[in-house]
C-alpha cells in the first residue's frame, strides 16, 4: 500500500483505521472487573490519590455525622480562599493576578516592597528575544493559538543558554520569563492569524512595564490599546480564578508527570498546553459562547422560561446545537453545589454588561442558570448535582471584552502558567521518582506464527 497524499484521509487509511479501533478496544466492564480506577478516578468520579501539594485545595464537601456531603465548594491558593483574595484586592492597584502568582510560587502573601520588586522582575523579563516575532510566530502561523503558542514555547529552548539546566533557580527563572511572556506570544500569535487568514492589519504593540498582566493583554490586543478600568479588573478577575485549581486536574498532573521524567521546563509546559487545548479541559468556555449564539438565535423570547427551558430540553436530548446532550458551562467534576469560581465572577459580569449595554444577554445567562440545573435534573439520572461552572461565565466576559474566540483557551494559559510554575517547581525540588503508573494488561499471550502461515482475520 502507498500512501499518496498525506492530507487525505484515503480508503486504505480508513480501513487501518478499522483495524486499529477493532485493535485498540478494551470492555468497559473490565474496569469493574479488576476494580482498575480508569483515567485515575472511581466511579464516582472523585480523583485518585497520587500526590501531595501546598499549593491550592479543592473542596466541595464536609463531614456531618461521619458522613461526606456535597456543600458549597471552596478553592485555597496556599490556605486562602480565594474569594477572600479577589475580595481584598487593594483598591489603590487593584490587578491581583500578580500578587496571587507570588503568593503560588513562594507560599506567602508580598509585602507591599516584595510586590512591587515582583512586578518589576516580570516587566524585566516581558520581552522577547531578538526577531522572535518575525521568525518563530509570523512564520507560518496556525489556525490553533494554542498550538503557536506551545510551538513559540518549545522554540524558546533554543534561545535559552541554560535551558537544560533543572536547578531550582533556573527552573524558576524560565518560569517568570514563562509567566511574563505568555501574553505576548498569545496575542501576537492571534495578530499573525488574523492578518494571514483574515487579511487584517498588522498590529503589534510592545508591552508596557507599568502596566499590569491583564492590562497589557488589553494593551497588546487591541489596536488603539485603549481599555476602561472596570474591563481591566474584569480580566484580572478572570485570570485569578483560573490561575490555579489543584494539583490534579489534567494540565497541572501533566506538568508534574513529565517533569518528575527530569526533562526541561520547555518541554513540561508544552506538554501541559497540550493538555489545556483539549475541549474536555481548557476548551469549555467557547463552547458554551457558541452554544449560546444559537439559543439567541432560535429562541424568540429570551425571557420566556418556557421558551428557554424547551430549548435546554433539546441540548440534553441531543436536538440542539452540537447534538452532544450536553448543556456547556454546568456542572464540575468536583464541584456539585456550587463552583466557587463562577460566584466570585458573576458578582462582577453585570457591572460589565450594563457598561457594555449587555444586560438582555445577561439575563439569558442568568435565566440558564437558574433553569439548567432543575431540567437536568429531571432529565437525566445524576449522582450528584449540578450548577454553573467559571466556563458558565468566562466566555461571556471575554466576549463583551472583545478577545476573539481563538483567545479564549490561551487566556486560560496565561492565567495558570502560574499555577503550573509552582507545581514545577514543587516536583522539581521534591526530587522524587519517575511517576510510572500501572496498567493491567488483558492482552492473552500468543504462540508466534510465520509470515507464510498468517491469514486476514
Amino acid at each position: 500500500m502507498v500512501i499518496e497524499n498525506y492530507s487525505e484521509i484515503t480508503p486504505e487509511l480508513e480501513q487501518l483505521a478499522e483495524l486499529s479501533k477493532k485493535s485498540s478496544y478494551i470492555d468497559p466492564e473490565l474496569y469493574t472487573t479488576y476494580d482498575v480506577k480508569r483515567g485515575l478516578r472511581d466511579l464516582n468520579g472523585k480523583g485518585v490519590l497520587v500526590g501531595i501539594t501546598e499549593i491550592s485545595e479543592v473542596n466541595s464537601k464536609k463531614f456531618v455525622d461521619g458522613k461526606e456531603v456535597p456543600c458549597d465548594g471552596q478553592l485555597f491558593y496556599r490556605g486562602y480562599n480565594v474569594r477572600d483574595l479577589v475580595k481584598n484586592l487593594p483598591q489603590e492597584q487593584h490587578f491581583g493576578f500578580e500578587e496571587c502568582a507570588y503568593l503560588l510560587l513562594f507560599g506567602t502573601l508580598p509585602t507591599k516592597e516584595q510586590l512591587e520588586d515582583f512586578k518589576g522582575i516580570l516587566a524585566h523579563y516581558r520581552s522577547l528575544p531578538p526577531n522572535f516575532v518575525r521568525d518563530m510566530i509570523m512564520k507560518s502561523p496556525s489556525k490553533d493559538m494554542m498550538n503557536s503558542l506551545a510551538r513559540s514555547v518549545l522554540a524558546l529552548y533554543s534561545y535559552d543558554d541554560y535551558a537544560d539546566d533543572t536547578s531550582e533557580p533556573n527552573v524558576l527563572r524560565q518560569c517568570l520569563q514563562l509567566i511574563a511572556n505568555f501574553p505576548l506570544l498569545s496575542v501576537y500569535s492571534y495578530a499573525a492569524y488574523d492578518y494571514y487568514y483574515n487579511e487584517n492589519s498588522l498590529i503589534i504593540h510592545q508591552p508596557r512595564p507599568d502596566y499590569s498582566t491583564a492590562e497589557n493583554i488589553l494593551h497588546c490586543l487591541r489596536p488603539d490599546s485603549k481599555f476602561t478600568p472596570l474591563e481591566a479588573k474584569l480580566l484580572d478577575v478572570a485570570l485569578i480564578l483560573h490561575m490555579e485549581h489543584g494539583g490534579g486536574n489534567n494540565s497541572t498532573f501533566t506538568t508534574h508527570l513529565v517533569s518528575s521524567s527530569g526533562t526541561d521546563t520547555y518541554a513540561a509546559i508544552a506538554a501541559a498546553l497540550g493538555s489545556l487545548k483539549g475541549p474536555k479541559h481548557g476548551g469549555a468556555n467557547i463552547k458554551v459562547v457558541k452554544m449560546f449564539d444559537e439559543m439567541k438565535s432560535v429562541i424568540k423570547d429570551w425571557e420566556d422560561e418556557e421558551e428557554v427551558g424547551n430549548y435546554l430540553r433539546a441540548l440534553l436530548h441531543g436536538e440542539a446545537f452540537d447534538r452532544q446532550g450536553l448543556i456547556y458551562g454546568m456542572g464540575h467534576a468536583i464541584y456539585s453545589v456550587s463552583d466557587p469560581r463562577a460566584l466570585t465572577f458573576h458578582s462582577f459580569v453585570e457591572d460589565l454588561a450594563i457598561e457594555k449595554g449587555m444586560e438582555k444577554e445577561y439575563r439569558l445567562y442568568e435565566l440558564v442558570a437558574k433553569l439548567a440545573p432543575k431540567i437536568i435534573a429531571e432529565e437525566r439520572k445524576i449522582y450528584k448535582g449540578v450548577s454553573p461552572n467559571v466556563d458558565f461565565y468566562s466566555g461571556f466576559v471575554y466576549q463583551m471584552l472583545g478577545i476573539p474566540g481563538e483567545l479564549f483557551t490561551p487566556i486560560f494559559a496565561i492565567a495558570r502558567i502560574a499555577g503550573w510554575s509552582a507545581h514545577r517547581m514543587e516536583e522539581i525540588c521534591h526530587k522524587g521518582k519517575i511517576m510510572r503508573p500501572a496498567y493491567m494488561t488483558v492482552c492473552q499471550h500468543k504462540k508466534y506464527i510465520p509470515i507464510e502461515e498468517r491469514v486476514v482475520d
